[in-house]
């Protein structure tokens, strides 16, 4: 019987969680589902001075954001301190690990001497126990740091499955710190102890952590455990081709929520950064679970484009339901301290300007101005508000105050000034636009006069005729 499949999301909760965070959360989560396996959530929060409970808590409210739902965790690292001591317990006295009492300056003089040679920077092993030598004697009152024994010969090499044969020769790698003077434990040792313990079959990560790999399967199979299968997903790139970074707004996937997206589209976006079906653009979560593999990823980096991500959200805006759509415009017009209690419906609205939107943000900007006294500039007043346009909205407003207050009448109301005043359509709506809303572009005139209402619309045009 196969093994099933177990992936992990191992954030460190020292900031939010971004973009290329939130893309290999979801390429884990859906690998884990397309196999009917598990997904585990870690904090990796050994690092006590830059870990904040805030971060991860900022890790959570993502992770519910984008709907990825773990089946167990979250696991704590600084809550299983006791089993990392005990695994490095079991490497001492296994002659696999060692204690090594080299000062920092010592250190610091030893890489200096190397550099002067014209060598690689590294630790010279000057305290790992060997057949025939005789280590110097432990100084007084020094605590030491713990040091894996790293093969000295051969190489450590993986398939990784998505960039392919990856080789690295030991000799090139120094003995790792496993434990610090105080006793805790390092990264790279806490994350091969997880991996082990939580049974992880595919690790699933950035290819920051290519480097780590070899020292971390040296580990796994110093410990007898099983080495779990590698994907190392290549950068995002900002749309200028620079490395992602928070000048690219990549602050945190809680700003998309802010700034309007829907979880919808910002998984379809996510899932095609780097991940490809075919040519398909557009496509549902699970459709991407039904799909999803690993053999699809691309090794090279991918580009993050604003573009696409708002046109993506403008389709998933039109597909979704206008009670849906209502109730989270709603919730940002409360924001703004701006009450939708007292107006047009605002399904109503939501349904006239979703098509026309690419965010909830730009949706609730749309609607608002039926909802405040909207007041438009003087530069909107000059350009559209002309003499001809003024006589005919005042005989507008008119025949606005007596006609039945229906989309037909509306449009009949229109139609007839504009004849009786021998005008053109955007010589007449423009300017009832302005006058109405503040912009000179809307959906339909009739329909946004209708959903506006009799008396705001007779009170908006008359103090300007």
């Amino acid at each position: 019987m196969a093994t099933p499949v177990r992936t992990r999301f191992a954030p460190s909760p020292t900031g939010f969680l971004h973009i290329g965070g939130a893309r290999t959360a979801l390429f884990s989560w859906a690998f884990a589902r397309h196999h009917g396996g598990e997904f585990v959530l870690r904090i990796e929060d050994t690092d006590v001075e830059r870990s904040t409970p805030e971060a991860v808590q900022a890790i959570l409210d993502g992770m519910n954001w984008l709907a990825l739902d773990w089946d167990e965790g979250p696991f704590y690292q600084m809550q299983r301190m006791d089993r990392y001591r005990e695994v490095v317990a079991e490497l001492l006295a296994k002659g696999l690990a060692y204690p090594c009492y080299a000062s920092p300056a010592e250190l610091d003089e030893m890489r200096e001497a190397q550099r002067a040679r014209g060598e690689k920077p590294r630790y010279d092993g000057r305290w790992r126990p060997a057949p025939g030598k005789t280590l110097p004697t432990p100084p007084a009152g020094v605590d030491p740091v713990i040091r894996f024994c790293n093969p000295t010969e051969g190489a450590v090499a993986w398939d990784d499955l998505v960039k392919g044969r990856i080789e690295i020769a030991n000799a090139e790698m120094d003995d790792l710190i496993i434990a610090r003077p105080d006793g805790t434990p390092t990264y790279n040792f806490c994350v091969v102890v997880d991996d082990w313990d939580m049974k992880i079959t595919h690790v699933i990560r950035g290819d920051d952590h290519v480097n780590n790999t070899p020292r971390q399967i040296n580990i796994l199979r110093a410990l007898g455990a099983e080495v779990p299968a590698y994907a190392h997903l290549s950068m995002i790139l900002g749309d200028d081709g620079q490395k992602l970074s928070k000048r690219h707004g990549a602050v945190s996937v809680m700003q998309y929520h802010e700034d309007g997206y829907l979880t919808e589209a910002v998984i379809n976006y996510l899932a095609r950064l780097g991940w490809s079906h075919g040519n398909d653009e557009v496509f549902s979560r699970d459709q991407m679970v039904n799909w999803f593999d690993l053999d699809h990823i691309t090794p090279s980096a991918a580009q993050f484009n604003t573009e696409k991500l708002n046109w993506l959200n403008a389709h998933y805006i039109k597909a979704t339901d206008d009670k849906v759509l209502a109730a989270d415009t709603a919730s940002r017009l409360a924001r703004r301290q701006v009450n939708p209690e007292n107006g047009p419906a605002l399904d109503t609205l939501v349904a006239l300007y979703k098509e026309r939107v690419s965010t909830l943000n730009e949706l609730a900007d749309a609607v608002e101005a039926f909802y405040i006294d909207v007041r438009p500039s003087e530069e909107l007043l000059t350009q559209y508000l002309t003499d001809a346009s003024r006589a005919a909205l005042a005989d507008l407003a008119d025949e606005f105050d007596a006609c039945d207050w229906q989309r037909e009448a509306i449009s009949a109301a229109i139609k007839t000034t504009m004849k009786a005043h021998g005008l053109k359509m955007p010589q007449v709506a423009i300017p009832l636009r302005v006058l109405l809303v503040g912009q000179p572009q809307t959906p339909a005139i009739d329909a946004v006069v209708e959903a506006m209402g009799r008396e705001t619309v007779l009170v908006r045009l008359r103090r300007y005729l």
